[in-house]
């Protein structure tokens, strides 16, 4: 019988359908331990794991029978895929399964960060009443949301905001301007720094590689328009974090979530803490039960018909 290896947490329903035609190893914890995975790993025939685990180095090397590795979401950063391709390793992201939960955990939060008065709840519950000075709250109707990266979420995110009365635009370097998708989504397209420039809300929906590594840079938050708010549920790597922490203390920028960061677990003590108008969540955008469900169903019955084929 075929084994399957999972390293991080995946839906109940969908360990339990793999479990019944295969000999599955359960183990969330294991990302966390790389010596009981090198352990483990050398008996494997498919790998399902999240953003924790590190699909590279000496525990690729451990896998040897591995053939399928699945992974529960879309980011590919922690997985070496170049390695896995010249193995013989299929790699099966879970495209599009998270997208309306990163949508809405954008919009959300953009709508939290234009109106500014959740911040609030700390003076009000001690007697305070700060009515005058929260009354500059923005409407999201009629701004312009700007997505950097137009793939399946940032598509999802469009049409989100748009039903809000927002004006969408988009930057994709891999999308020409004339495909349907900018319709489809009720949006255009955008040089990069033209779309910072003009948009009140910008959201990022961009692998990491070297291409983006860094790309909003001090220079390029700088473009950004004055009170503008941004939210990355991308990866941290593709925002300057101290530049970003030094512009919401100025005042340049009104606001902004992060849900991914350079270094995750984000380190006590970071540039980040105390900056003001700031949303920090620990990777959670694309995590809802609900799309847990999507998710892990959508890996187990890929894994599952690769390890039919092979």
């Amino acid at each position: 019988m075929k084994r399957i290896l999972i390293s991080e947490f995946m839906d109940e329903s969908a360990v339990a359908s793999l479990a019944a035609r295969f000999d599955v190893d359960y183990g969330p914890a294991l990302a966390g331990d790389p010596a009981a995975l090198v352990a483990t790993l050398p008996t494997a025939d498919a790998w399902i794991v999240r953003n924790r685990t590190q699909v590279r180095g000496a525990l690729l090397d451990a896998a040897r029978r591995v053939r399928v590795v699945g992974r529960l979401g879309v980011g590919l950063d922690n997985i070496d895929v170049a390695a896995c391709e010249a193995r013989g390793i299929r790699v099966i992201p879970a495209t599009g399964a998270n997208a309306e939960s990163v949508a809405e955990y954008v919009v959300a939060t953009a709508l939290v960060l234009l109106r500014g008065a959740y911040f609030a709840t700390a003076d009000v519950a001690a007697g305070k009443w700060p009515r005058e000075a929260l009354a500059g709250g923005r409407e999201a109707g009629g701004k312009r949301m700007g997505i950097v990266g137009f793939g399946s979420i940032g598509r999802a995110t469009a049409r989100k905001a748009a039903a809000l009365g927002m004006r969408v635009a988009g930057h994709d370097p891999l999308l020409p301007d004339d495909d349907p998708a900018w319709r489809e989504a009720a949006s255009e397209p955008r040089a990069l720094d033209a779309l910072l420039a003009e948009s009140d809300v910008v959201s990022l929906h961009l692998p990491l590689d070297e291409d983006t590594r860094g790309l909003l840079g001090a220079a390029r938050l700088a473009r950004m328009k004055p009170g503008a708010v941004l939210v990355n549920t991308a990866r941290g790597g593709i925002v300057d974090e101290a530049a970003l922490a030094s512009m919401l203390r100025e005042g340049r920028l009104a606001g902004a979530a992060l849900d991914v960061f350079g270094a995750e677990p984000l380190p006590a003590g970071s540039v980040l803490a105390g900056a003001p108008n700031l949303i920090l969540t620990p990777h959670i955008a694309g995590l809802t039960v609900e799309s847990n469900e999507r998710v892990s169903a959508f890996v187990a019955e890929r894994v599952a018909h690769a390890l039919d084929e092979a």
